[in-house]
């Protein structure tokens, strides 16, 4: 049966509403859409509430009036710009000595819990790069293998509660509940990567307008991610400055002037600042080289991320580029200068159906993410935001109900705050040995509290 998602990216400079119908084989059919420019937002994170929500509201409207059908609940992006990252590592003994999917979550909550993570800090994405089946490393699936212990590490990505509560609470004064969280550069790398690039290793960097996320994934998981707060509003900013021209026109003649190739000597007629009816001539040299300078010190930004990660080694597909700022020409020649060496792609978002013609631009690989992360274009196993978690598979399993996309919340009662790591040890010794644990678990009480009261008590009962 088919499900519709609505998905909200909300970036830097623009939110794009997107509404998609999710067949049962997981393919995804656009049919609506909506973009409208970004208010009440700085780098990403939300600065009025009330602005911010005007800004949904307005693309949301625009998709439905698309599509011509009314959602309540959307999958939302957040910035990484308030987002901080841990690896953690879980472990079980397994019962019945086969792995279930039962088991794979009691390992990832178990990994969740053993992190070390701030009070104000909630947790959007665990993601394992490693699954070890007994003595064995780095198994890709440990579904339905026999083991007697199974451990994994995970990415943990975090975020400031009160960002992700602001960010809920913006969305729903446009009328729509926040049903899930993803971090826009995982999303934008769900997109654009193919599977060679998840297999070899590769580190996607999505330019936006004020900000940049970076996520490198290696071997089919996420392994780090970062944010920048450069984008290209930084080259209107600046052309603004060095040509005393309004922001407007300096974006203009960024959009139509904007190359990094060698310039020619024209002159151009721009307006004054404070004086729009004045003009005043300037050299396309000149613009050159304000548009080249920032390019190349954004570039330089993002080499000394990838550096900071420790994972360069791991990126044997190169470095993919995407967002509205790789629309400047020339840009993967100076990326490759700058970083390297190293092979650099400009992506766009990979084909979906519906694609309607205005999102296969790279500024939407975002939001078109975020609708394959509902169709189950997701890691194979992930902790949501929602404490829940989700299982994709390649293949559509014999025992399974859903076919690819499974979402694993019958498990997450049994787990309202992560088991201590010891817990699944003692799990199967538990019923035969009730008693002794009770008796265990009350001696501490009786000798923190050596008071007359207790001590007459227990004389009485064994008197009785």
């Amino acid at each position: 049966m088919k499900r519709t998602v609505l998905a909200i990216d909300i970036g830097s400079t623009k939110v794009c509403a997107i509404i998609a119908e999710i067949d049962t084989d997981n393919s995804a059919q656009i049919i609506g859409a909506g973009i409208s420019k970004a208010q009440g937002l700085r780098k990403g994170s939300i600065t009025n509430i009330e602005l911010a929500s005007k800004s949904i509201k307005s693309a949301l409207n625009d998709a439905k009036r698309v599509a011509g059908t009314e959602l309540r609940s959307a999958i939302v992006s957040i910035s990484g710009a308030y987002t901080k990252s841990l690896n953690s590592s879980g472990i079980v003994n397994i019962p019945n000595k086969e792995i279930t999917l039962k088991e794979i979550n009691r390992v990832m909550h178990t990994s969740l819990y053993n992190a070390n993570i701030p009070n104000e800090f909630e947790v959007l994405h665990a993601l394992p790069y490693n699954f070890k089946v007994d003595d064995q490393d780095f198994i890709e699936d440990p579904l339905g293998m026999n083991a007697s212990r199974l451990e994994v590490e995970t990415h943990i990505i975090t975020t400031q509660k009160s960002n992700l509560n602001n960010l809920r609470k913006a969305v729903k004064a446009a009328g729509v509940e926040v049903e899930s969280v993803v971090l826009s550069g995982y999303a934008s790398a769900i997109a654009v990567l193919n599977n060679d690039e998840k297999e070899l290793g590769a580190a996607v960097v999505d330019m936006g307008g004020n900000t940049s996320n970076i996520v490198i994934h290696s071997g089919h998981a996420i392994r780090y991610n970062d944010f920048l707060g450069v984008g290209s509003n930084h080259i209107t900013n600046d052309l603004s400055m060095a040509l005393h021209t309004p922001l407007h026109t300096a974006d203009n003649v960024k959009m139509t002037y904007g190359s990094l190739y060698a310039p020619s000597n024209d002159l151009i007629e721009l307006p004054v600042i404070g004086d729009e009816n004045a003009t005043h001539e300037v050299s396309l040299e000149v613009v050159h080289n304000v548009i080249y300078a920032r390019v190349e010190e954004t570039l330089m930004i993002i080499a000394q991320s990838l550096e900071k990660s420790g994972l360069k080694d791991h990126l044997g597909a190169g470095v993919v580029l995407t967002g509205g700022f790789t629309k400047i020409e020339g840009l993967r020649e100076l990326a490759v200068a700058i970083l390297d060496n190293m092979p650099v792609r400009l992506a766009k978002p990979t084909d979906m159906g519906g694609l309607f013609d205005t999102l296969r631009d790279p500024s939407y690989s975002g939001a078109v993410g975020l609708i394959k992360y509902s169709a189950g274009g997701y890691t194979p196993y992930e902790i949501d935001v929602n404490k829940r978690m989700r299982y994709a598979s390649e293949e559509p399993l014999a025992h399974h109900a859903h076919p690819v996309y499974e979402e694993v919340p019958e498990f997450e009662p049994t787990v309202p705050t992560p088991p201590p790591a010891v817990e699944p040890i003692k799990e199967e010794k538990k019923t035969e040995a009730q008693k002794m644990v009770n008796i265990g678990s009350n001696k501490p009480v009786q000798t923190e509290q050596p008071n007359p009261i207790s001590k007459f008590w227990n004389w009485a009962t064994q008197l009785f």
